[in-house]
């Protein structure tokens, strides 16, 4: 079904594959009739050509791209155009997208909802840029629909940025990263390695994109294959998958930590982009005659089955048939990594949800960037037609990802049939997909064709003793289940006759509702501020030497920054950092904000021209310690904050909140063994953290929660560019550990030095 290939290969006229062995280079030869290098067939993938295109700094080997377009939705484009603000902003230089919906339902307890969209409409009108109102777009949606293009790379300040199969290079990256296009700076990366995806074969009728999405995920996450790298879709199979089925796997590659995608076009591309009004904008991509890869997944498409992705991770993945047939075994394996994910915290367990040897699911659920699209609602409706999901307990929502794909799907029946099994058809939001809507019961179980399945992702709150959680299906799928009255059920088991609807897009939709500057700004615009949208708090530079304490110690093998900042009710806090900083890591270490705030007493005093030891007395025998071997340490040149360990920080969302909330606390580091995703580590840097590496076994470290670190002539190790960095834990003596902070550009260790992003760009 799937193999990943242990070494590189070549491509040869983008079907032919051959391994990079001993026998390559005669192989080639005799196919080409000349010598072809790696280095020089490398650069004939379709990544390589679209980052050279955008590359600004004359090294291939480390970019700096400027990108043709950016997005944001109302979670992260208050927080992005406020410290592009603070830092100078005139006029938005590329078109940027504003979309909003992710807080669209009524917000309780922090910022109103409208207060940030009529910042975002009065921001778009300042500065030049569009506003797409609630409800009618999910970003995503409204990026493929109206603003991809061919052979364009696209930044947005949403994990999921991703637009390959139309043959755009986009990014999510966290807000930082997009302050510093708007702010004409770059987009700083070393040249990616680059992973063909290799299709061969076709789907069967009842398999749909999310199948083929959650096995490749199940494939390449634990090992890291795709890590940080670009998935570049090749092969004959390409050609057999329709533009909404491409587009579908395309936004799951999220979920194996690559750091963007992009795919092979052909004519159902270009019937896309005519079908949009937006012939221009089509590019034929392929690549080269020879091409070179760092790796391949082969996939098989014939031979995928309906999937599913168990709790908690979307690489949790296996058959549908496999979940039926050993049930009991995969639910107690499920309630045995819960007990690792929620720390034992509730009570869960899943052996109820078997009736009668069946799993039985109380919510199904299709929406947003993966699921909202066209083709898989109509597949639901011709699935669900002429059953009804029942009058208990299961509950089934549809949510079509933008309003132009509802009005279709109003004018060629599939919502009739949908609603009139039961199905409440919703409007375009991403509430399911991060916990702000449909949140399930205590110890529900739902079925979503959405983008994760993290724990309390589904907005269900541990801290309360509530626990929800979610599986990951396709929506062909999750319709057969509900056709079956909420019992699992793959889309095989039913005979459908699909109908194979076209699709036609009403352009007027948009142009009669969304704000288009086209580009001109228009400096007389007032920026609407709501009341509890505010400013930054001032953020100091890198001190000469720091002292940290860990305040929280993240034993898991993977923290998602769902559990560094919960998503769902928090973000309605989302426009004020110290509010929405109240929340973070509460979900997994509710202890840690009061930890954080007593520690950032002492570097407040210190800011204050005050002595630390006076505000925090624990501080004294910490001191005392220290200043036997460095006696001068405190005059005027010390730092006090804190850090946390976590083994693999920063699966997940892409927004910077993850790490801001940290900072704004007084956190001045993190300490990891890897971290997930390069965007986690650069939120970090941008907030003028350390991203810290320890190579110390996590079970046996040298340090605990509770500790002090010291870290003497930290700044001059970030100006000199140290790999290493000497510290020491404080206890009885000074006990020596290394550090590392991993690669880092001149510009970032800038940031670091001067405290922040903010900084950096006020001189």
């Amino acid at each position: 079904m799937i193999k990943l290939h242990e070494n590189g290969v070549y491509l040869l006229n983008g079907t032919e594959i051959i391994e990079d062995n001993q026998e390559a280079a005669a192989c080639l030869a005799a196919k080409t009739g000349k010598t072809v290098t790696a280095a020089e067939a490398a650069t004939g993938t379709m990544a390589y050509r679209i980052l050279k295109a955008h590359n600004t700094s004359g090294n291939m080997e480390q970019l700096q791209i400027k990108f043709d377009k950016l997005t944001s939705h109302d979670i992260t484009f208050v927080g992005i155009i406020q410290t592009a603000r603070a830092s100078g902003l005139e006029k938005f230089p590329v078109p940027y997208v504003l979309t909003n919906c992710h807080n669209s339902l009524c917000a309780v307890g922090g910022t109103i909802n409208d207060d940030d969209h009529y910042f975002g409409l009065s921001a778009a009108k300042k500065y030049g840029g569009l506003f797409v109102p609630p409800h009618v777009a999910v970003c995503h949606q409204y990026m493929r629909e109206c603003f991809a293009g061919g052979g364009k790379m696209i930044l947005g300040s949403d994990s999921h940025t991703r637009y390959g199969a139309l043959g755009t290079m986009a990014i999510g990256e966290g807000g930082g990263e997009l302050s510093k296009q708007l702010l004409k700076q770059t987009y700083d990366v070393a040249y990616p390695g680059v992973i063909a995806i290799y299709l061969t074969g076709k789907p069967q009728p009842f398999v749909g994109p999310h199948d083929i999405a959650l096995a490749i995920c199940g494939a390449v996450y634990k090992n890291g294959y795709v890590k940080n790298k670009v998935m570049e879709f090749v092969g004959p199979g390409v050609s057999k998958l329709s533009a909404d089925f491409r587009i579908g796997i395309d936004v799951m590659t999220t979920e194996t930590t690559c750091l963007s995608s992009i795919w092979k076009t052909d004519d159902k591309i270009k019937e896309f982009y005519d079908i949009h009004g937006r012939s221009e904008d089509y590019k034929e991509l392929n690549p080269g005659d020879v091409a070179y890869y760092d790796g391949m997944v082969y996939v098989n498409l014939s031979e995928i089955k309906p999937m599913i992705a168990m709790p908690f991770h979307p690489s949790n993945v296996y058959t549908i048939d496999e979940v039926r047939t050993n049930l009991k075994d995969i639910l107690h394996d499920v309630e045995q990594k819960a007990l690792v994910s929620l720390d034992g915290a509730v009570d869960y367990s899943l052996q109820d949800k078997i009736v009668n040897g069946q799993l039985y699911v109380d919510q199904g659920i299709i929406a947003g960037c993966a699921g909202g699209g066209f083709e898989n609602i109509c597949a639901a409706a011709d699935i669900i037609k002429g059953h009804y999901i029942g009058s208990d307990e299961f509950t089934f929502s549809v949510y079509p990802a933008s309003t132009p794909i509802y009005m279709e799907l109003v004018k060629n029946g599939a919502v009739a049939d949908l609603m009139e099994a039961g199905t409440i058809v919703k409007t375009a939001f991403c509430g399911p997909c991060f916990g702000a809507g449909d949140t399930p019961a205590n110890n529900a179980f739902s079925i979503r064709h959405s983008t994760r399945n993290f724990p309390n992702r589904e907005g269900s709150k541990l801290q309360s003793g509530q626990i929800a959680s979610v599986a990951l299906m396709d929506a062909r799928s999750i319709a057969a289940t509900a056709a079956n009255k909420g019992f699992l059920t793959p889309a095989t088991d039913l005979d459908v006759e699909y109908k194979g609807q076209t699709y036609h897009f009403d352009k007027n939709i948009y142009a009669n509702r969304v704000f288009d500057s086209h580009g001109v700004a228009d400096p007389s615009v007032e920026i609407k501020f709501g009341p509890n949208i505010k400013d930054w708090p001032a953020m100091a530079a890198l001190p000469e030497n720091l002292l940290l304490k860990v305040v929280s110690e993240i034993h898991d093998p993977v923290t998602t920054t769902d559990e560094l900042i919960p998503s769902g009710e928090t973000s309605s806090y989302r426009s004020n950092p110290l509010g929405l900083a109240e929340f973070a890591l509460s979900r997994k270490d509710p202890a840690y904000v009061g930890r954080a705030k007593e520690v950032q007493k002492a570097e407040k005093a210190i800011e204050a021209g005050q002595c630390p030891l006076e505000v925090l007395d624990e501080l004294k025998p910490v001191m005392d310690k220290i200043h036997e071997t460095y006696p001068e340490t405190g005059k005027g040149n010390l730092g006090i904050g804190s850090t946390i360990f976590a083994v693999k920080p920063g699966d997940g969302s892409a927004r910077e909140q993850a790490a801001s909330c940290q900072k704004v606390l007084g956190g001045w580091a993190n300490i990891a063994n890897e971290y997930a995703t390069k965007r986690y580590r650069s939120n970090l840097i941008n907030w003028g953290m350390l991203p810290f590496i320890t190579e110390e076994d996590h079970e046996n470290l040298s340090f605990r929660n509770g500790d002090y670190i010291f870290v003497p002539e930290i700044r001059k190790a970030v100006e000199d560019k140290n790999a290493e960095i000497k510290a020491y834990v404080v206890g009885d003596s000074l006990k020596e550990i290394t550090l590392k902070l991993g690669d880092m550009t001149d510009a970032e260790r800038e940031i670091i030095l001067k405290g922040c992003l903010i900084n950096y760009y006020r001189g």
